[in-house]
């Protein structure tokens, strides 16, 4: 155990200077507009090159820096969070794989690369998932797996479609392509690969369903690694669907999970449930700015985003380590008396992903908002981005009333307190970085200032759905038991608190493809193709053999019986 402790300090210090030298790298690269692409020849077929490739740019060295940086805090977070662990050494180790695999993919401009990076992320992902193990945790692993395997065979098919061009290497003919049907087709497997990872409807399932690893993987898979690498390939690949006429259907995709994220977060009553919802929705909002070909407006809100998730989670997780594992917010209330601290980092983070002004969410998110408003789109597009908006802050103030303004509803014994030394340093640190993130970010990443004249009454909407979502969640929470009773009997709050069902279809329809393919598999390959195939051919063969060695092995027998057939022949004649 002391080892653990002294292997988290280590790693906290190293990750700490290596992010920095990256961002310092980054800065230096986006200033000075330098790429290195470092490239290695494996061998080559067939004409086609396979390469091992590194880019260097100053979007991979950022984005490298923030998850080292957010890493480096969650790991030292673990000592004392996982201190009870049995198997922490294992646990750090998965974590460490965790972060090579997202650092493999970033720098990857290979597809084939990618693939390597993509697939570890998924298999270190499932290994972190079921790491309670206890069946709740394998089922969440399952559906983990299984729908990112979605992504990993999309991925495939691009590999394998992309063979005609002669290299996998994106960035070097992605500008040039005549968008034929074969380009067609490549987009849209980069588009559902990217969907698969990032959770977008209808593979919305397994995010909330992964909140069964421990929370410090919760705050580091949700808020800069593996729901975001989706993001990051198609912020990539972003001239392949854009001008290949895919960007309508992601802009529908984005929007409906967003508005289903958002609504289903105000019926949830687990706590990193409804984290997990806000991180789906603030992925809907980069999948949906993405869709408009804002590539740097959508990598800053990922960064941006990437800091106040992670403190969301590490709170949540003080949290729930005080309440003795219990996730249900009608148990917690009252806590600003007992928890100032990380309830402070809560509303604060709260507020960052709202958008209040001046705070890291703000200034990413109002540009995004502005950016749509200037863009042609039509009405129901327009109210589902704002209602979904107002949501975000909705479901945001009913887990603050839940938490700070409801009465103490947990055992009126059990002592709740700020105790934790380590835990709350690495939440302050992370609170810093989360009000002062987001304008850094903007005058590092938007040094030219642009000037967006928008009528006063769209460039107040903001305002309002921001006061209509606060209004909306405190109404939601004031609701009383009756209430919910009667909306529980009308399918309403059924319907909303399980994501409009998607975890059952997800598992259930499934189930029967599964089970029908097995039964004609069993009725036809196991039985009639079997019998009339190659095992009915082994036992006709395996017969005649016999016969064939029975008949050698008697030949005085067989001349007996030929003699005594001609007898009886040449009697009757």
């Amino acid at each position: 155990m002391l080892f653990c402790y002294s292997l988290c300090v280590v790693l906290l210090i190293y990750l700490m200077v290596i992010s920095f030298l990256f961002f310092m790298l980054g800065v230096y690269f986006l200033f000075n507009e330098l790429v290195y692409f470092v490239e290695y020849e494996i061998f080559v077929f067939n004409s086609s090159q396979l390469l091992m490739t590194l880019l260097f740019d100053w979007m991979s060295l950022i984005f490298m820096s923030f998850v080292l940086f957010i890493s480096s805090l969650i790991i030292y977070y673990s000592k004392d969070y996982m201190r009870n662990d049995l198997f922490i050494n294992r646990f750090i180790i998965l974590v460490l794989m965790f972060i090579f695999s997202m650092m493999f993919m970033i720098i990857s401009p290979n597809l084939i690369s990618i693939l390597l990076g993509w697939d570890g992320l998924g298999l270190v992902s499932y290994c972190l998932v079921i790491y309670y193990q206890n069946t709740k945790s394998y089922n969440a692993g399952m559906i983990t797996a299984l729908s990112n395997r979605v992504g990993d065979s999309m991925l495939l098919m691009s590999i394998a479609w992309m063979f005609s061009y002669g290299s996998w290497n994106y960035f070097m003919y992605i500008d040039f392509f005549s968008f034929n049907y074969d380009v067609y087709l490549i987009g849209l497997f980069i588009v559902i690969a990217g969907m698969t990872k990032s959770a977008q409807i209808p593979f919305s399932s397994w995010l909330p369903a992964a909140m069964a690893a421990p929370t410090p993987v919760s705050s580091l898979v949700h808020s800069s690694t593996l729901v975001t690498a989706g993001v990051y390939l198609l912020i990539r690949f972003n001239p392949l669907y854009v001008n290949g006429g895919l960007s309508t259907f992601l802009l529908f995709i984005s929007l409906v999970t967003m508005f289903m994220s958002g609504f289903c977060a105000n019926f949830e009553f687990d706590m990193k449930k409804i984290i997990a919802l806000s991180t789906l929705s603030q992925l809907g909002l980069m999948m949906s700015i993405l869709s408009f070909g804002f590539v740097y407006l959508a990598y800053f809100h990922l960064l941006t985003h990437a800091l106040f998730s992670a403190l969301l989670f590490m709170c949540s997780g003080v949290i729930i380590h005080s309440f003795k594992e219990c996730q249900d917010i009608r148990c917690f209330g009252n806590l600003f008396y007992m928890m100032p601290l990380t309830c402070l980092c809560f509303i604060i983070s709260s507020f960052c992903l709202c958008g209040i002004p001046f705070l890291s969410g703000f200034y990413s998110k109002d540009l995004i908002l502005d950016m749509y408003s200037l863009g042609y789109i039509n009405m129901f597009s327009y109210f589902m981005y704002y209602f979904s908006t107002g949501l975000t802050v909705s479901y945001s103030f009913r887990l603050i009333y839940y938490l700070v303004i409801k009465d103490f509803s947990f055992y009126s014994y059990h002592a709740v307190s700020d105790t934790s030394y380590v835990m709350l340093s690495m939440m302050v640190l992370m609170t810093f970085c989360s009000v002062f993130g987001g304008c850094m970010l903007s005058w590092i990443l938007l040094p030219i200032p642009h000037m967006i004249l928008l009528p006063f009454n769209l460039k107040f909407m903001v305002v309002v759905v921001c006061m209509l979502g606060i209004w909306f969640g405190y109404f939601v929470s004031k609701i009383k038991m009756f209430d919910l009773n009667y909306l529980y009997y009308n399918g309403i709050y059924m319907f909303f608190g399980n994501m409009w069902f998607i975890p059952y279809m997800t598992m259930k329809l499934p189930f029967y493809f599964l089970f029908y393919g097995f039964k004609i598999n069993q009725s036809s390959d196991y039985g009639w193709f079997e019998l009339l195939g190659g095992q009915g051919l082994y036992l006709l063969l395996s017969y005649y053999s016999i016969l064939n060695q029975s008949i050698q092995n008697n030949t005085f027998n067989l001349f007996f019986v030929f003699i005594c057939f001609w007898f009886v022949i040449l009697l009757f004649i």
